[in-house]
């Protein structure tokens, strides 16, 4: 049996860990190869040194490239763990050196996005001018992903099912009110007295029955002792929706915040309709990679967004 300091003393490199790394995400080693800089052969070499060190076969050949043994995901796992941590190291010892400066990855759902993310990044661009931002905005399984791919340092959302162990979520920053948004003119929004029940003749478009918007939709209908609204279009596209209100009569169920950018002003082509009906989504928080550590341009930026405000350390 491999004791826990055999892997090194038997010679497991850095380049061993990209490699397993890379593999777990192409399912190719000449993809893997590519990425790593190096030629198809030195890879399989690397490879099949890796597996003598483990003492365990680690992939199995397919027709359309590798597959891991349940040996080999487990290393690659742990690997990925470790590139992206060496990287993060080697982004926070550039900002260290250069000051206030850095690229920083961001995920939102859509709601914090706009009311929180967005907010803290024009104060950023004032008080961090070298700081340079990219922002995902997709739901939260989709964000848990993304994190532990490395592709993201840190999310605003909600702990997707199934990654408990690779994801730590913080306390919870907010809750999410949702509002009912439908395109300018629509009969609805003209109403008077607009009740639950005219809501029943149109068609709602929401994501699938998984999403946690949907979920909260149609619990809080049945709370009420509502049926399930018409659903004839599913997705969990933002432009999509919006595109269905704008050309039909359809009703979207939104963050509050997303219904108020696009339906209040004049000229808005969305109108929020006047009908609370106490739907909301569980509050959402600070996701990040299980064990890792946040750089210093990137736990600034947390502070603003998480507390809502611009003098978390950087004015």
């Amino acid at each position: 049996m491999i004791g826990p300091t055999d892997l090194l003393r038997k010679g497991l490199k850095l380049s061993h860990l990209r490699l397993m790394a890379g593999l777990a995400e192409t399912g190719q080693i000449g993809l893997t190869a590519a990425q790593m800089g190096i030629a198809q052969p030195a890879a399989s070499r690397l490879l099949a040194e890796v597996e003598r060190i483990a003492g365990q076969p680690l992939h199995l050949r397919t027709g359309r490239g590798i597959a891991l043994t349940p040996m080999g995901q487990a290393l690659a796992q742990r690997a990925a763990r470790v590139v992206n941590e060496i990287r993060d190291a080697a982004r926070e010892i550039t900002e260290i050196g250069a000051g206030s400066t850095g690229h920083i990855r961001i995920g939102a759902v859509t709601g914090p996005a706009l009311e929180r993310v967005l907010p803290a990044l024009r104060t950023a661009r004032l008080a961090l001018p070298g700081l340079t931002t990219e922002v995902v905005v997709a739901t939260s399984d989709i964000l848990g992903q993304q994190l532990v791919q490395g592709r993201l340092d840190f999310a605003i959302g909600r702990m997707p099912a199934g990654m408990a162990d690779q994801l730590t979520l913080s306390a919870p920053i907010d809750s999410e009110p949702v509002r009912l948004l439908v395109r300018r003119g629509h009969r609805l929004a003209r109403m008077a007295n607009l009740t639950v029940q005219d809501l029943m003749d149109f068609d709602w478009v929401m994501p699938g029955p998984e999403a946690i918007l949907t979920r909260s939709v149609l619990a809080r209908l049945a709370a009420l002792g509502l049926p399930q609204p018409p659903q004839r279009f599913a997705t969990a596209s933002f432009l999509l929706t919006l595109a269905m209100v704008q050309q039909s009569n359809a009703i979207a169920p939104l963050a509050r915040a997303v219904c108020d950018q696009f339906g209040t002003g004049p000229d808005a082509p969305y109108a929020v309709l006047p009908l609370d009906l106490g739907i909301v989504v569980e509050p959402f928080g600070l996701m990040t990679r299980s064990g890792t550590i946040l750089t210093p341009a990137a736990q600034r930026l947390v502070g603003m967004i998480t507390t809502g405000t611009s003098d978390a350390g950087l004015d």
